[in-house]
């Protein structure tokens, strides 16, 4: 069975019921996600041998989130103990033309002041296939960023694959930032994951007659941006999510694989998004799974769009998908009809 470690914050996520605001709220439901753990979560459903790494308090919120992943089969024996607090994000779901927003309440978080001597990554990449990290843990600090690094350089000394979903998070650094620490991690990294902001935000590199925030999505500068990155850090493979917004509640949804030789784009699929935090994390765990299973470059990106597609449709951080419903989605059944 392939192995694959993740490394990150597992967050408690507190929201108001369906889609009262904050300040409507009596109540907040409380759940458990973050980046990295999302993607092991997806890979462990998949049947994938998933670990994740992170360092969380001893007490009882701090086991209340290695037993949300332990829910899912995800393997938790690397988990470090030690520091005071869990983080929190807070989540008020958008709807209409209303859009989503979060809170952060992280700061002094454990593995946010977790050090190098906490974590061992030649024990803990013993007998692993892949390392997948985002743009979301260096961002915790200049002592997590130095972990990630440590963790790039052993991975690649161990023989695996290393997946990185940039991810930039404005409300964690800044661009500059951002820019100077990611591109030290870059050249440890075989697979590139992007959204349509993240290569502008973190690198400078922009899609041209693209626009976002009005839906309107251009197949050929995503093309430029894909072999800009590869150009600039090598990388074996870029894979850009390509998400048209027409309100909180509907996008379109898409996305492109460029191997050096081909550019692959996916299916579109017009979705009624549920939740759709996780949805880029999600996408991260099917591209893993397929390469892992050695599917094609258009196999690879089809399974991963459909896999992110169903997670809009999940409520909660985790995606709840079996990779049999994947590829019914990627084979074409979009009815949503019964299944009986």
């Amino acid at each position: 069975m392939k192995r694959v470690v993740t490394f990150g914050e597992v967050m408690l996520r507190l929201a108001p019921e369906g889609y009262y605001r904050f300040l409507q709220a009596d109540s907040f439901g409380a759940t458990f996600g973050g980046g990295e753990a999302n993607v092991a979560v997806s890979l462990a459903n998949y049947g994938i041998d998933a670990a994740f790494v992170t360092k969380l308090p001893s007490h009882e919120i701090g086991q209340m989130a290695v037993n949300s992943l332990r829910k899912y089969g995800v393997d938790t024996s690397r988990i470090v103990r030690g520091g005071d607090r869990v983080g929190i994000y807070y989540l008020e779901k958008g709807a209409s033309q209303r859009p989503s927003k979060v809170i952060y309440d992280r700061a002094h978080s454990a593995v946010s002041e977790a050090t190098a001597a906490d974590f061992n990554w030649d024990e803990i990449f013993e007998g692993a296939d892949w390392f997948h990290f985002t743009g979301i843990t260096p961002a915790l600090g200049d002592n997590v960023a130095e972990i990630c690094l440590e963790a790039v350089k052993s991975a690649k000394k161990h023989g695996l694959k290393v997946s990185c979903d940039l991810n930039y998070r404005k409300k964690l650094w800044t661009r500059e930032k951002a820019g100077k620490v990611m591109a030290e991690l870059m050249p440890y990294v075989d697979v590139c994951i992007a959204n349509e902001e993240d290569a502008a935000d973190v690198f400078g590199i922009k899609a041209a007659n693209t626009d976002v925030t009005k839906g309107e999505v251009n197949h050929e500068g995503y093309k430029d941006v894909a072999k800009q990155l590869k150009e600039r850090f090598g990388f074996e493979y870029v894979a850009i999510t390509l998400r048209g917004s027409i309100s909180a509640n509907d996008n379109d949804w898409a996305a492109m694989l460029y191997d050096g030789e081909n550019y692959c784009f996916s299916k579109q699929y017009r979705m009624h998004i549920v939740d759709r935090v996780g949805g880029g994390d999600s996408f991260g765990g099917g591209l893993i799974y397929a390469m892992l299973n050695g599917y094609s470059s258009q196999e690879t990106i089809e399974f991963a769009v459909a896999a992110s597609c169903l997670k809009h449709s999940v409520e909660g951080d985790y995606n709840m998908m079996s990779v049999s419903e994947v590829k019914n989605l990627a084979g074409g059944d979009s009815s949503g009809r019964v299944q009986r």
